[in-house]
């Protein structure tokens, strides 16, 4: 199961753009709250028994203002019996984002923000690497992907667990590469998001967490919700789940990644891009004023009407077709991103979304305004095509359009996505089975290497087995991430591929440039097809200190 997917369409937040139609499934649309619920609750459980292997569930669904389904399904952990219900905590990683977006509209309201004024208002010493986007850069440009970054660029910085601080993070946002125009074309990044946080931080006087539940969590009565992972109780959460496997990361069984959500999601750092974990309880009442324009159930705002519009309106295409058929009757003309937020028509209708993606667990938002209908996903474990078949299977289900069958199509498209990873796996060993030795000896690659942005990489050489078997090797160690730290094996000539024991990690080949009488240069790339984005290994340029 590739993850690549699972996060660029869990995080971007979009349905799928085009499918051939399916013969009509049963069920048929009414307005009635408890047959919607009782259809969505039944597709539910049908797409958990196409996947059995997934552990833990959790569905939010609010109509006209009231929750008509908040449940949770499976268990908490794989093997063992504590149940998952509509009080459990996932991990919501980047639906964070329009929770980060809410407290800057609420700046906004107040005057102490203005969308579209420099970042350099709010954060004087703010730099990038091209000084021109530094100066130019406003605060809707950081919610709206359209700096100018690559896809993830900047995420090692935080990705997998980092020992950095926030005022690190914002400190190396000024070495990441910038590898498009600005405002050009739509490329995730949540390094922006940590520089919004930071503004809200400024303009504030409070921490972004403390704002978040201060100013959002308290008064929408969200009292399951906490702001960062390492505040979810483990008792109380769907713990994270995914495949480690072999070949290759995603392939495998399914199987318990953490004893905790923070274990492996500690985005402290980064919170402001993906930091909440939520219920389907509470976030329900979340979705109840994104659909009501900012108001609360006692009358007064959250936010304004203004400033509810404002986060919907388009700031950056995402992706576009010729628009639905007869054959395929759900295809967008146009993806668009707003402020946190994602919005497209489908089906004759504007949707507005959003994912999130983190090790062991992925969810997705999905408002439909027009009909006054809203639901989220929240799953502990890392299967992207069960999302994909419950958040367009709900949709469709809330639309009254059911042409579609989504869990079959879905099923299809992994086992073809499987396919191909195996094969990629297989080919990837027999190259390394094949390949050239290295033109120096083990201890000329020994050294520090640094990147300008995220800091040093050492390579040290340790030797490898016991008695007879020992033999020299090489130890790789990223210096503010512990997790990525491990043997660097010969791969094929100056080429070399890491071999991390922590298996939840991706590994990664590293290529020497030999300029003099040993390496001197150094670039990086990740060895799975499949990898997640967020292993930004290609950005880094390594350099012998």
């Amino acid at each position: 199961m590739p993850l690549n997917l699972t996060r660029r369409r869990a995080l971007a937040g979009a349905l799928p753009l085009s499918l051939a139609a399916r013969p009509a499934l049963a069920w048929n649309a009414a307005n009635d709250d408890t047959t919607l619920a009782e259809a969505i609750d039944a597709y539910v459980k049908k797409a958990m028994a196409a996947w059995p292997d997934q552990p833990a569930l959790g569905i939010a669904v609010v109509k006209d203002g009231a929750a008509v389904l908040t449940r949770g399904y499976g268990v908490k952990v794989q093997g063992k019996p504590a149940v998952a219900d509509e009080h459990t905590l996932f991990a919501i990683a980047s639906n964070t984002k329009n929770v980060t977006a809410a407290a800057l509209a609420i700046l906004v309201d107040e005057g102490k923000v203005k969308w579209d004024a420099p970042i350099k208002t709010y954060l004087p010493d703010f730099r990038l690497v091209d000084p021109y986007i530094a100066d130019h850069i406003t605060v809707r440009d950081t919610l709206s992907h359209r700096a100018g970054f690559g896809l993830g660029a900047g995420d090692l910085l935080f990705w997998p667990n980092s020992d950095r601080t926030r005022a690190e993070v914002l400190a190396q946002a000024a070495f990441v590469p910038i590898e498009d125009g600005f405002r050009a074309r739509y490329h995730y990044c949540n390094l922006m998001f940590v520089v919004a946080g930071a503004v809200i931080e400024a303009v504030s006087g409070q921490t972004w967490e403390d704002f978040i539940q201060t100013r959002i969590l308290d008064r929408v009565g969200m009292s399951e919700t906490v702001p960062l992972a390492r505040l979810a109780d483990p008792a109380k959460s769907a713990l994270p789940h995914g495949r480690v496997g072999p070949p290759l990361r995603y392939q495998g069984a399914m199987t318990p990644i953490a004893d905790s959500i923070v274990e492996v999601w500690n985005w402290d750092s980064a919170a402001a891009a993906g930091g909440i974990c939520t219920t389907p309880a509470d976030w329900a009442k979340w979705i109840a004023v994104r659909l009501n324009e900012g108001r609360l159930p006692d009358g007064t705002r959250l936010f304004s009407e203004e400033s509810a519009r404002e986060m919907y309106r388009p700031n950056i295409i995402v992706g576009s077709s010729p628009g639905p058929t007869a054959e395929l009757p759900n295809r967008s003309i146009a993806s668009t991103y707003a402020l946190g937020l994602q919005v497209q028509d489908y089906r004759g209708e504007r949707l507005i979304s959003h994912g999130g993606g983190s090790p062991g667990g992925i969810s997705a938002t999905v408002l439909i305004p027009g009909r006054k209908v809203g639901f989220s996903i929240f799953s502990n474990a890392e299967e992207s095509f069960l999302l994909r078949a419950l958040r367009s299977g709900i949709a469709d289900l809330c639309l009254g359009k059911v042409d579609v069958d989504w869990i079959a199509d879905s099923k299809r498209l992994e086992a073809e996505g499987n396919a191909k990873s195996i094969a990629a796996a297989a080919e990837i060993d027999a190259k390394q089975a094949a390949g050239a030795p290295p033109s120096m000896p083990l201890d000329a690659y020994a050294g520090t290497w640094r990147d300008p942005w995220y800091g040093d990489i050492v390579i040290a050489p340790k030797t490898r087995g016991r008695g007879r078997d020992r033999k020299p090797g090489l130890w790789l160690t990223f210096t503010h991430t512990p997790a990525l730290q491990g043997w660097l094996e010969p791969y094929d000539g100056e080429t070399f591929r890491t071999r991390f024991p922590d298996k939840r990690e991706e590994d990664a080949f590293v290529t020497f440039d030999i300029q003099t009488a040993k390496p001197a240069t150094a670039t990086m790339k990740g060895v799975s097809p499949d990898i997640d984005f967020s292993y930004d290994y290609q950005d880094l340029r390594l350099t012998r200190i």
